[in-house]
Protein backbone atom coordinates (compact mmCIF):
# COMPACT_ATOMS: atom_id res chain seq x y z
CA UNK A 1 0.00 0.00 0.00
CA UNK A 2 1.14 3.54 -0.59
CA UNK A 3 3.04 5.14 2.18
CA UNK A 4 0.71 8.07 2.83
CA UNK A 5 -2.65 6.36 2.09
CA UNK A 6 -5.24 6.29 4.84
CA UNK A 7 -6.81 3.15 6.03
CA UNK A 8 -10.54 2.74 6.06
CA UNK A 9 -10.36 2.51 9.77
CA UNK A 10 -9.01 6.09 9.83
CA UNK A 11 -12.41 7.49 8.74
CA UNK A 12 -13.78 9.55 11.58
CA UNK A 13 -16.42 7.92 13.63
CA UNK A 14 -18.67 10.92 13.21
CA UNK A 15 -18.92 10.43 9.40
CA UNK A 16 -19.76 6.75 9.70
CA UNK A 17 -22.28 7.54 12.37
CA UNK A 18 -23.95 10.23 10.28
CA UNK A 19 -24.23 8.04 7.18
CA UNK A 20 -27.32 6.10 8.25
CA UNK A 21 -29.03 9.32 9.20
CA UNK A 22 -28.28 10.89 5.79
CA UNK A 23 -29.46 7.84 3.89
CA UNK A 24 -32.60 7.83 5.97
CA UNK A 25 -33.23 11.46 5.01
CA UNK A 26 -32.72 10.64 1.33
CA UNK A 27 -35.17 7.76 1.50
CA UNK A 28 -37.68 9.93 3.32
CA UNK A 29 -37.33 12.72 0.75
CA UNK A 30 -38.04 10.29 -2.07
CA UNK A 31 -41.29 9.17 -0.52
CA UNK A 32 -42.44 12.62 0.59
CA UNK A 33 -43.86 15.22 -1.73
CA UNK A 34 -43.82 18.72 -0.29
CA UNK A 35 -47.04 20.69 -0.27
CA UNK A 36 -47.46 23.02 -3.19
CA UNK A 37 -49.00 26.46 -3.25
CA UNK A 38 -52.01 25.25 -5.27
CA UNK A 39 -54.02 22.09 -5.02
CA UNK A 40 -53.56 19.56 -7.77
CA UNK A 41 -56.39 20.09 -10.26
CA UNK A 42 -58.84 17.25 -10.50
CA UNK A 43 -59.52 15.55 -13.75
CA UNK A 44 -62.65 16.56 -15.57
CA UNK A 45 -65.64 14.31 -15.84
CA UNK A 46 -64.85 13.67 -19.51
CA UNK A 47 -61.32 12.55 -18.60
CA UNK A 48 -62.53 10.24 -15.84
CA UNK A 49 -65.26 8.79 -18.03
CA UNK A 50 -64.32 5.60 -19.77
CA UNK A 51 -64.90 5.11 -23.47
CA UNK A 52 -68.50 4.19 -24.14
CA UNK A 53 -68.84 0.69 -25.53
CA UNK A 54 -70.17 0.39 -29.07
CA UNK A 55 -73.91 -0.23 -29.45
CA UNK A 56 -74.93 -3.83 -29.35
CA UNK A 57 -77.48 -3.49 -32.14
CA UNK A 58 -79.15 -1.01 -34.47
CA UNK A 59 -81.92 -0.19 -32.02
CA UNK A 60 -79.44 0.82 -29.35
CA UNK A 61 -77.50 2.91 -31.89
CA UNK A 62 -80.67 4.78 -32.88
CA UNK A 63 -81.51 5.32 -29.22
CA UNK A 64 -78.09 6.83 -28.55
CA UNK A 65 -78.38 9.04 -31.63
CA UNK A 66 -81.77 10.36 -30.45
CA UNK A 67 -80.44 11.03 -26.97
CA UNK A 68 -77.43 12.88 -28.37
CA UNK A 69 -79.65 14.92 -30.69
CA UNK A 70 -81.95 15.79 -27.79
CA UNK A 71 -79.01 16.85 -25.63
CA UNK A 72 -77.60 18.99 -28.46
CA UNK A 73 -80.94 20.73 -28.96
CA UNK A 74 -81.27 21.40 -25.25
CA UNK A 75 -77.75 22.84 -25.16
CA UNK A 76 -78.46 25.03 -28.18
CA UNK A 77 -81.71 26.33 -26.70
CA UNK A 78 -80.07 27.07 -23.36
CA UNK A 79 -77.22 28.89 -25.11
CA UNK A 80 -79.65 30.88 -27.25
CA UNK A 81 -81.68 31.95 -24.23
CA UNK A 82 -78.50 33.03 -22.43
CA UNK A 83 -77.33 35.08 -25.42
CA UNK A 84 -74.29 32.91 -26.18
CA UNK A 85 -72.94 33.99 -29.58
CA UNK A 86 -72.18 30.38 -30.52
CA UNK A 87 -75.86 29.42 -30.49
CA UNK A 88 -77.54 32.60 -31.72
CA UNK A 89 -79.32 32.92 -35.03
CA UNK A 90 -77.63 35.11 -37.67
CA UNK A 91 -80.17 37.89 -37.03
CA UNK A 92 -79.08 38.07 -33.36
CA UNK A 93 -75.30 37.85 -33.73
CA UNK A 94 -72.89 40.72 -33.31
CA UNK A 95 -72.11 43.30 -30.61
CA UNK A 96 -74.38 45.85 -32.29
CA UNK A 97 -77.38 43.55 -31.98
CA UNK A 98 -76.45 42.81 -28.40
CA UNK A 99 -76.39 46.54 -27.66
CA UNK A 100 -79.81 47.01 -29.28
CA UNK A 101 -81.28 44.15 -27.24
CA UNK A 102 -79.85 45.44 -23.98
CA UNK A 103 -81.14 48.95 -24.59
CA UNK A 104 -84.66 47.79 -25.45
CA UNK A 105 -84.70 45.40 -22.49
CA UNK A 106 -83.50 48.09 -20.08
CA UNK A 107 -86.58 50.27 -20.59
CA UNK A 108 -90.34 49.98 -20.61
CA UNK A 109 -91.80 50.12 -24.10
CA UNK A 110 -95.31 51.01 -25.18
CA UNK A 111 -95.13 48.26 -27.77
CA UNK A 112 -95.47 45.55 -25.12
CA UNK A 113 -99.06 46.74 -24.61
CA UNK A 114 -99.80 46.85 -28.33
CA UNK A 115 -101.04 43.28 -28.85
CA UNK A 116 -102.85 43.14 -25.53
CA UNK A 117 -104.65 46.37 -26.40
CA UNK A 118 -105.42 45.05 -29.87
CA UNK A 119 -107.20 42.00 -28.44
CA UNK A 120 -109.19 44.17 -26.06
CA UNK A 121 -110.23 46.56 -28.81
CA UNK A 122 -111.21 43.64 -31.04
CA UNK A 123 -113.72 42.46 -28.45
CA UNK A 124 -115.01 45.98 -27.82
CA UNK A 125 -115.70 46.44 -31.51
CA UNK A 126 -117.99 43.39 -31.42
CA UNK A 127 -120.31 45.24 -29.08
CA UNK A 128 -123.24 46.72 -31.02
CA UNK A 129 -123.26 49.91 -29.02
CA UNK A 130 -121.95 52.61 -31.41
CA UNK A 131 -120.47 54.63 -28.56
CA UNK A 132 -118.28 51.70 -27.46
CA UNK A 133 -117.22 51.11 -31.04
CA UNK A 134 -116.18 54.75 -31.44
CA UNK A 135 -114.28 54.66 -28.14
CA UNK A 136 -112.50 51.46 -29.22
CA UNK A 137 -111.41 53.04 -32.48
CA UNK A 138 -110.10 56.11 -30.66
CA UNK A 139 -108.16 53.93 -28.21
CA UNK A 140 -106.74 51.96 -31.14
CA UNK A 141 -105.53 55.11 -32.87
CA UNK A 142 -104.00 56.48 -29.66
CA UNK A 143 -102.25 53.20 -28.95
CA UNK A 144 -100.84 53.01 -32.48
CA UNK A 145 -99.67 56.62 -32.26
CA UNK A 146 -97.99 55.94 -28.89
CA UNK A 147 -96.15 52.94 -30.36
CA UNK A 148 -94.93 55.03 -33.30
CA UNK A 149 -93.68 57.82 -31.05
CA UNK A 150 -91.99 55.40 -28.65
CA UNK A 151 -90.34 53.55 -31.54
CA UNK A 152 -89.07 56.85 -32.91
CA UNK A 153 -87.30 57.67 -29.63
CA UNK A 154 -85.90 54.14 -29.41
CA UNK A 155 -84.43 54.37 -32.91
CA UNK A 156 -82.95 57.78 -32.25
CA UNK A 157 -81.26 56.55 -29.07
CA UNK A 158 -79.96 53.45 -30.82
CA UNK A 159 -78.44 55.58 -33.56
CA UNK A 160 -76.50 57.56 -30.95
CA UNK A 161 -75.33 54.43 -29.16
CA UNK A 162 -74.16 52.73 -32.34
CA UNK A 163 -72.35 55.81 -33.63
CA UNK A 164 -70.66 56.36 -30.26
CA UNK A 165 -69.58 52.75 -29.62
CA UNK A 166 -69.28 51.22 -33.10
CA UNK A 167 -68.45 54.02 -35.53
CA UNK A 168 -67.03 51.57 -38.10
CA UNK A 169 -69.94 49.15 -38.01
CA UNK A 170 -71.06 47.45 -41.19
CA UNK A 171 -74.59 46.94 -39.92
CA UNK A 172 -77.35 48.84 -41.72
CA UNK A 173 -79.11 51.22 -39.39
CA UNK A 174 -82.49 50.43 -40.92
CA UNK A 175 -82.03 46.77 -40.04
CA UNK A 176 -81.09 47.67 -36.46
CA UNK A 177 -84.13 49.96 -36.18
CA UNK A 178 -86.47 47.19 -37.30
CA UNK A 179 -84.75 44.75 -34.95
CA UNK A 180 -85.32 47.13 -32.04
CA UNK A 181 -88.95 47.85 -32.92
CA UNK A 182 -89.86 44.18 -33.27
CA UNK A 183 -88.24 43.39 -29.95
CA UNK A 184 -89.94 46.38 -28.35
CA UNK A 185 -93.44 45.19 -29.28
CA UNK A 186 -92.75 41.63 -28.05
CA UNK A 187 -93.74 40.64 -24.53
CA UNK A 188 -90.68 40.64 -22.31
CA UNK A 189 -91.07 36.99 -21.31
CA UNK A 190 -91.34 35.92 -24.94
CA UNK A 191 -88.21 37.69 -26.17
CA UNK A 192 -85.46 35.53 -27.63
CA UNK A 193 -82.68 35.69 -26.55
CA UNK A 194 -83.93 36.28 -23.05
CA UNK A 195 -83.31 39.76 -21.60
CA UNK A 196 -79.88 39.89 -19.97
CA UNK A 197 -80.50 43.21 -18.18
CA UNK A 198 -83.23 44.42 -15.87
CA UNK A 199 -85.39 47.45 -16.43
CA UNK A 200 -83.41 50.50 -15.40
CA UNK A 201 -79.97 48.85 -15.63
CA UNK A 202 -77.23 50.77 -17.47
CA UNK A 203 -76.36 49.53 -20.94
CA UNK A 204 -72.73 48.44 -21.27
CA UNK A 205 -71.59 47.86 -24.89
CA UNK A 206 -69.43 44.85 -25.64
CA UNK A 207 -66.26 44.91 -27.70
CA UNK A 208 -66.56 44.32 -31.41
Amino acid sequence: MPLFSRKTTDVPAEASASEPEGSEIVRASRSYTPAKGKATPKRTEAQRRKAEPPPANRREALKRAREKSRADRAESMAGMKAGDERFLLPRDKGPERRLVRDYVDSRRTVGTWFFGGAFLIFFLIQVRDPRIAVAANIIWLLLALAVIVDSFFICRKIKKLIKANYPKTTQRMGSLYMYAVMRGITFRRMRMPNPQVKIGDPVVPTKA
